[in-house]
This record gives structure tokens, C-alpha cells and sequence, in this order.
């Protein structure tokens, strides 16, 4: 999927640096150690897109990665088969505002229809705004219990 020169495809193994560059970027709550990104966390999220219980896409722009959004796919009960749940949106600072996020928003609403998801939800504090643009709309407060 394309959008206002901006190529968006699944995210690879090859895009390492540039996804834990934006994520160090994006993360308010957790500081993300680069060994366990390397070893741990971004080969099973490759591994979970690979075999569809996630949807973890990029924007390029140039031949720069730009952009990215993950999202995991949830069987459910109560909604009569899967949800789609939009974890992380990032896009490089400067480029925020001309598209990018958006195009990565549809590129998956795309997918979930594909897939045929049931929804697709978003737990959000700072972009309300911009997903409420995008089609979505609040259902429910978003609660947490960290376990450690």
C-alpha cells in the first residue's frame, strides 16, 4: 500500500536498527534494552507477523524506514472471532503530520478486513484525536495491573 510518497510493507529482520531507533523514540513507560530487542522481542513479533497473529508493518520514505505499527491479532469469545489490537504507532518526528501514521493505520485496516477480523481497537492516551479521524471511536476505558 501506498500513500503521499510513502511505501508501506511488512516489517523484516533488516529493519532492526531503524524499528528499535523509532521505538526508543515512541516509549513513555518502558525503556527497551537493546540486547533483549536483538535476542528476544523483534524476532518473535517477525515470527508472530510471519504467521499471522500480528499484523507489523513500515512506512518508508526515500529509502529510509519511517514509520511503524504493530498490531496483534486476539481470538476472542465475546466478538465472535478474532480483534486486531493496535499496540505501537511511531513515525520519525519531523515527518509526523504529512500521512505516514495514517497510511500505516490504513494499511492494517486493510489487513484486518482481509483477515476477517471482527475490529480493530486501540488503547490510546495521547492520539484520540487522530484515531477518531481515522473511523474509531471510544467503547471503553483501557485498565492495566503490571506485574512487576
Amino acid at each position: 500500500m501506498n500513500g503521499p510518497g510513502v511505501i508501506i510493507r511488512a516489517a523484516g529482520s533488516a529493519d532492526s536498527a531503524d524499528i528499535y531507533r523509532l521505538l526508543t523514540g515512541f516509549v513513555t513507560s518502558h525503556r527497551p534494552e537493546r540486547a533483549v530487542f536483538d535476542r528476544t522481542t523483534f524476532p518473535r513479533i517477525i515470527e508472530a507477523a510471519a504467521v499471522g497473529g500480528a499484523e507489523f508493518l513500515v512506512a518508508e520514505r526515500g529509502a529510509r524506514v519511517a514509520g511503524y505499527v504493530l498490531a496483534v491479532r486476539m481470538p476472542t469469545l465475546f466478538a465472535g472471532g478474532t480483534v486486531l489490537e493496535l499496540l505501537e504507532l511511531t513515525v520519525d518526528a519531523p515527518l509526523r503530520g504529512r500521512g505516514t501514521g495514517c497510511a500505516l493505520i490504513r494499511a492494517v485496516q486493510a489487513r484486518a478486513k482481509e483477515a476477517n477480523d471482527v475490529e480493530v481497537t486501540v488503547p490510546t492516551r495521547r492520539a484520540a484525536v487522530f484515531y477518531r479521524a481515522l473511523g474509531f471511536h471510544e467503547t471503553a476505558a483501557y485498565l492495566k495491573w503490571p506485574t512487576a
